[in-house]
């Protein structure tokens, strides 16, 4: 299996950190940031990667290399504009085409039991799974709501065709972590979008697949995730790191 990191951003809500170091390089207790998500993938088996890179590329390149000192195959997809995260994953399909592969963000951490993902990700048969998570503020940010059988019913305000009969529904917020077939570069036509170029997964093709009646299910997470988007909640990850109340399984020892 191989797997997608983001890592284009500009960091807007790090500067001046990211004034001249790109976000995926910003240290988070004692590492870039994307080391977590890179150890993370390694721990479980999945080697080859592909890392979009954009603002300040060339220092993501220079530091991570061709991967071999994490024990990794790096390979990167340069953006000379900003695509989104369906625009990133379309330009990376020739990589990505060949089987199933996990897409991942840069700025995050998260202790995924990706074993268990991939196990129920081939038991549903469906084209994508997303790792959610219960979030009292799911409303205000965008809920997802999954049936009782953890296929998604409601994304983002779009609903499924079969969802009025689906029963009661929980209430979960995206993690950014999913796992993909490469049938989903199907529902990526140009002709949905007004930018053949530029598009957000979750905005157009998952809104697309849910009304056209295609299977996507959520995998509820319960154990750590931060997001580091901004200069607080990387403050907060450093101190639970440095206090061992967060032990993050894939770390070196």
């Amino acid at each position: 299996m191989k797997a997608m990191v983001f890592a284009a951003g500009h960091g807007e809500r790090l500067r001046p950190m990211t004034e001249r170091l790109p976000k995926a390089l910003v240290p988070v207790g004692g590492r870039p940031m994307i080391e977590y998500s890179l150890l993370l993938l390694r721990h479980y088996g999945i080697t080859e990667i592909i890392i979009n890179v954009h603002y300040l590329g060339a220092k993501i390149r220079e530091h991570l290399l061709d991967g071999k000192k994490l024990g990794l195959k790096i390979t990167y997809s340069e953006e000379k504009e900003l695509l989104d995260t369906g625009g990133g994953l379309l330009q990376a399909r020739p990589f990505l085409a060949d089987g199933a592969f996990i897409v991942i963000n840069s700025d995050v951490i998260i202790d995924l039991p990706l074993t268990e993902l991939i196990e129920q990700h081939q038991e549903r048969g469906g084209i994508a799974t997303l790792v959610l998570r219960p979030d009292p503020q799911a409303d205000l940010y965008g809920a997802i709501e999954t049936s009782a059988d953890l296929r998604i019913q409601r994304f983002l305000g779009h609903k499924a065709p079969q969802s009025e009969s689906a029963g009661s529904f929980t209430k979960y917020m995206f993690t950014g972590v999913q796992l993909l077939e490469p049938k989903i570069f199907d529902y990526m036509g140009a002709e949905s979008r007004s930018d053949p170029a530029k598009f957000s997964i979750t905005k157009v093709t998952y809104p697309r697949m849910l009304t056209r009646g295609e299977k996507l299910y959520g995998f509820p997470f319960h154990a750590y995730w931060q997001d580091l988007g901004t200069p607080e909640r990387i403050q907060e990850a450093e101190k639970k790191l440095a206090d061992g109340k967060v032990r993050l399984r894939y770390l070196p020892s």
